[in-house]
């Protein structure tokens, strides 16, 4: 059930204390160095997804392969059915259960996993995609800054890049010409998949959130839905 427009502007709102971010606390692969694939040491993993979630060399910054060992595979992107009254194309956040659909015809839905904001930033309601970016810039509000002078450096923004946490891909969400503030982006951190780890926007898996960028036009609507999980 969506809530009122009232809670989406008070939660849009909230997103200028909390930002759109954890801090990258893992090893980053060197940029520029060969990527061995993924070889999982426990249960196979299927070709398939090895292949989806495997090393991106071509992107601006080489993506390395996904450890699918950290990742439960109900969060690997596969088609589903997913009948909807939502019109074909429309992205659908389903918030309690983590995962994301991109609306198909026929009843289908193309899904993936999610990480979504922690208790306080949950956020619901329709808006649309305004505009895209490829390895965007990220710049933590000032609210963030005064809370984690570290960020000071960040103050007229963070480079692109592996550790940048909009990852390799951003969708920013508009409720007509105003700026909700939240975004659907990627992570490297893509053990922090199917929890509620960010503060208020929507991440995916890198190779996702490319996938996901290519598949949906400037002015894609969004709805976000909320509730008990199932």
């Amino acid at each position: 059930m969506l809530i009122s427009r009232r809670h989406f502007l008070a939660a849009a709102s909230a997103t200028l204390l909390a930002g759109c971010t954890t801090r990258y606390t893992q090893p980053i692969p060197t940029p520029g160095m060969p990527y061995e694939p993924y070889q999982p040491s426990g249960p196979r993993i299927p070709e398939e997804y090895l292949r989806m979630y495997g090393p991106m060399p071509q992107e601006r910054f080489p993506l390395p392969a996904v450890d699918l060992s950290k990742v439960n595979p109900i969060y690997y992107r596969q088609v589903v059915d997913y009948p909807s009254a939502e019109p074909t194309g429309t992205i659908i956040v389903d918030t309690p259960n983590r995962f994301l659909y991109l609306t198909m015809e026929g009843g289908r839905a193309m899904r993936y996993g999610v990480g979504i904001g922690r208790a306080g930033f949950a956020w619901g309601g329709t808006a649309r995609i305004a505009y895209k970016r490829e390895w965007p810039r990220w710049t933590p509000p000032a609210e963030m800054i005064a809370r984690q002078p570290e960020l000071e450096e960040y103050r007229n923004g963070m480079e692109p890049g592996l550790t940048n946490p909009l990852g390799a891909r951003a969708l920013y969400i508009f409720e007509g010409n105003r700026d909700t503030l939240y975004r659907i982006h990627g992570t490297a951190e893509f053990w922090t998949i199917g929890t509620a780890v960010s503060s208020g926007c929507v991440r995916l898996i890198n190779q996702d959130i490319i996938d996901l960028y290519n598949r949906v036009p400037n002015g894609t609507r969004v709805v976000v839905i909320q509730g008990n999980a199932v």
